[in-house]
């Protein structure tokens, strides 16, 4: 009996030793990493955000950026904001519960549509441009549904909008999403888990391109090792097969101009199934397809998505022969070569 004991007690004090651990790591990087913008308490979420203002002379019309899983408002902002500068008017944010957002009622991509609606109008941007990276695509894509009126294009880079094989996904995120057992995951280890893998996490999710020099650094992303932006980034992705289960047959109700960037070898989401699939539902959608390109165009070809989002402006803009610039910039990129390839059956690709 005094084994038994013995080994509770050892659990628990080591339980208590991960929680601190994930608390100052937490504090660390909240310190490291503070707000870049302001906020906007909307329907009890607090949302942090950075306007750009529009220029006297702006070329394009206003641009909502919506990032990806496990990202914040820098991971777009930082390669596109200095191609766009002065150039237009620019909104970028955390999703709630991401970065420096609350979370408030935002657990489906729905609910982060209209939240972000009503940011824009908090803001006095009555229609924009939308572009969405990764797990961001399925908002944007909720956003051009939903929010049709306020919608003047879509842009899409390497996003997640389809149901794909098997439905699975990695099981620290079920875990995470279990209301008692996830809280306490999320609580203790984490963190110090999450740090151990973040280097290798981020080279795949690159792979075969080259992680930018001081990349997880300088977009804070770090921040999504915090208990609560953990849990928050676990349930959107947990739930996210269901999700889009039942909405990707209303794609083809999007009428706004779209333009698709998807590179061949995104070892993050499954390309053939939702850039192509998306081209496919979506009524003129153009599909642009990147030869030896991951899951980062927003980083690795910045210039190819502000030559989407003009093109979904209404600029004559050859985005096929942007590509084939960028496949020359990247043809001998080899970056993770042991991050394992997404292949899909052929008689589970989407029809073209």
């Amino acid at each position: 009996m005094n084994l038994i004991y013995a080994a509770f007690a050892f659990l628990l004090a080591l339980v208590f030793a991960f929680a601190g651990v994930t608390r100052a790591g937490a504090w660390l990087v909240e310190r490291r990493n503070p707000p870049a913008g302001n906020f906007a308490d909307i329907d009890g979420a607090r949302i942090h955000f950075v306007h750009v203002p529009a220029p006297a002379n702006a070329e394009l019309p206003p641009i909502l950026f919506i990032h990806g899983a496990s990202a914040n408002l820098r991971d777009q902002m930082l390669p596109l904001r200095p191609l766009l500068e002065g150039r237009a008017e620019m909104l970028f944010l955390d999703r709630p519960g991401f970065g420096w957002s609350g979370r408030g009622s935002n657990e489906t991509p729905t609910a982060q549509a209209s939240t972000i609606a009503a940011l824009m109008d908090r803001l006095g941007i009555k229609k924009a441009i939308v572009v969405g990276h990764s797990f961001g695509g399925v908002v944007t894509a909720a956003f051009g549904r939903a929010h049709a009126d306020r919608t003047l294009g879509l842009v899409f880079l390497s996003p997640v909008s389809h149901p794909w094989p098997g439905g699975a996904t990695a099981w620290y995120y079920k875990l995470t999403a279990i209301p008692v057992v996830g809280r306490l995951f999320s609580e203790t280890l984490a963190y110090p888990a999450g740090t151990l893998q973040m280097d290798a996490a981020t080279t795949c999710v690159f792979s075969p391109n080259k992680v930018p020099d001081g990349y997880v650094a300088a977009a804070s992303i770090p921040l999504v090792l915090r208990p609560a932006a953990f849990r928050a980034n676990a349930i959107d992705v947990a739930g996210l097969y269901d999700y889009v289960l039942a909405a990707a047959p209303r794609y083809r109700d999007i009428k706004a101009p779209t333009v698709v960037i998807s590179g061949d070898r995104d070892k993050i989401v499954y390309a053939r199934v939702h850039s192509v699939g998306l081209a496919r539902d979506i009524p003129g959608a153009e599909l642009v397809w990147v030869r030896n390109l991951g899951h980062k165009p927003d980083w690795i070809a910045p210039d190819l998505v502000v030559g989407a989002i003009g093109k979904v402006a209404g600029e004559d803009m050859d985005l096929q022969a942007m590509a084939r610039t960028v496949e020359a910039r990247i043809a001998g990129d080899t970056q993770g070569a042991k991050c394992p390839d997404l292949k899909v059956p052929e008689a589970e690709l989407a029809p073209t």
